[in-house]
């Protein structure tokens, strides 16, 4: 679990220099920075990815051997991705201290956009203020921005839950993870999304591809064509309906995290090359 949400550690030296004394030198996993312009340019299927792994993270830190902990500093910042994953590298703020207090209005937190009151336990310490500062902070860089956009209409219900039991001012249990954590449930309702039946009529053409004839299309998981995931045939000829300049579509054999097949869109079927590996279906016109 730790090596999912936690920058990976691959080795370390000590050393004295001449100039800096105490030289600490660390090896570490390659991650790319957190940029959400471009992380909302990508498909819903791999936001919904980061937003999970956070999810876990969360979990981690509510529930760490060391006790509750939070990032005082829960920015997209201190964050990186690493093969599709989010992972945590600066864990310089984080603490483990939960706030003393004498009464319910020593446990006030104050956000830009919403303050909350916790409780004041008999112990005297703030209950689930490191979670709840966690949580919301999760929230407000992450899941309002990342879970909405351009997400599928069939689980916009249960984004909504996501949402509330994330942003709202009640008392939270571990609803608010699990409702992540049902990832084949919500693989399933986003891969088997009802699709209409098709008027248009495609040619099948088996162990073929059109290495040309691309076009662009948003999101896709290729920068100079249309790649996109579907869940099967059905799909894939629902889209190439959808745009126009579509003329063929290719099925590869390459999946997603969820199992989503890719395919390539065309906008011609001039030249088909044989391929072993892949189906391609060319637009019957009349």
């Amino acid at each position: 679990c730790l090596v999912v949400i936690f920058f990976q550690l691959y080795g370390y030296c000590y050393q004295d220099s001449n100039d800096i004394p105490d030289t600490l030198t660390t090896i570490t996993e390659l991650g790319s920075p957190l940029e959400m312009i471009q992380l909302l340019q990508t498909s819903w299927e791999d936001r919904f990815r980061i937003c999970l792994s956070l999810v876990r993270l969360l979990h981690y830190l509510a529930h760490s051997p060391l006790g509750s902990v939070t990032l005082l500093d829960f920015r997209p910042r201190q964050f990186v991705i690493v093969d599709g994953e989010l992972k945590v590298t600066d864990l310089d703020d984080a603490s483990i201290e939960e706030s003393s207090c004498t009464s319910n209005s020593d446990c006030f937190m104050e956000f830009p956009a919403r303050n909350f009151t916790l409780p004041c336990s008999v112990e005297g310490r703030c209950q689930n203020m490191n979670e709840k500062r966690n949580l919301y902070n999760a929230y407000r860089f992450f899941f309002t921005y990342l879970l909405p956009h351009s997400a599928p209409s069939s689980l916009r219900p249960l984004l909504d839950k996501i949402l509330n039991a994330t942003g709202n001012r009640n008392k939270h249990d571990n609803a608010k993870y699990i409702l992540f954590y049902p990832s084949p449930s919500v693989n399933s309702e986003f891969t088997q999304k009802c699709v209409k039946s098709a008027n248009t009529k495609y040619r099948r053409v088996p162990e073929a591809f059109i290495p040309d004839e691309n076009y662009r299309c948003w999101p896709s998981y290729h920068h100079k064509g249309c790649l996109l995931s579907v869940f099967d045939v059905n799909e894939a000829i629902e889209i190439c309906d959808s745009y126009s300049q579509c003329k063929a579509f290719v099925l590869t054999n390459q999946t997603t995290w969820t199992g989503r097949q890719l395919v390539f869109f065309k906008m011609a079927s001039n030249r088909i090359m044989p391929d072993p590996d892949k189906i391609t279906y060319v637009k019957v016109t009349d």
